[in-house]
């Protein structure tokens, strides 16, 4: 068993008060082992690794909860808490307009209080992603495909139990990273 390099959780506190940038955020990744597919299957709970990337505190301010992998077909995400924060749900990613500009003045907890209001039309029992290897900045390890949007979200093991993660969404000019947790 691996645990958490300190030198992480200082970069990530770092992240947090808005002091990492994406340069950075790569370098790090670049050092992180690889992740297998199989090791990922489960529920993991997600954190936000802010680097000035657009959607920074957006995850965050809707209630984002994580991902589960429930095998290598059948992936969930986009888990979002419930409105008690004692469950979540899944949400079809291709109904969240991903283009739309949300200013980060608004991006505050009451957006949560919308997902969950929406959860009729948000909400799916289709699993929405796959999981494969893939080759990304030369190193093969899990990467997540949405089904119905241009996103890979590629994976790198800080411990057995923490994940850094990026999204490489075509048409962004950087990568938007986050941190998932065993749950």
């Amino acid at each position: 068993m691996t645990t958490v390099d300190p030198s992480f959780d200082v970069l990530l506190s770092r992240a947090n008060r808005g002091d990492v940038d994406t340069g950075e955020a790569l370098a790090l990744f670049d050092t992180l082992p690889a992740v297998r597919p199989e090791e990922m299957l489960g529920e993991w709970r997600g954190e936000e690794f802010p680097t000035g990337h657009p959607m920074d505190g957006l995850l965050a301010a809707t209630g984002w909860a994580g991902k589960r992998f429930d095998d290598a077909d059948r992936v969930h995400p986009l888990l979002f808490w419930n409105a008690d924060r004692t469950g979540t749900f899944a949400v079809d990613p291709i109904r969240v307009p991903m283009g739309l500009p949300l200013p980060r003045a608004v991006r505050r907890p009451w957006l949560h209080r919308v997902i969950t209001g929406t959860r009729p039309l948000l909400a799916t029992s289709r699993y929405t992603a796959r999981l494969r290897a893939t080759e990304y900045r030369d190193v093969s390890t899990a990467t997540m495909i949405y089904d119905a949007r241009p996103i890979n979200d590629v994976f790198r093991r800080v411990s057995d139990t923490t994940l850094l993660g990026l999204m490489d969404h075509r048409g962004d000019a950087a990568p938007y990273f986050f941190v998932l947790h065993r749950a």
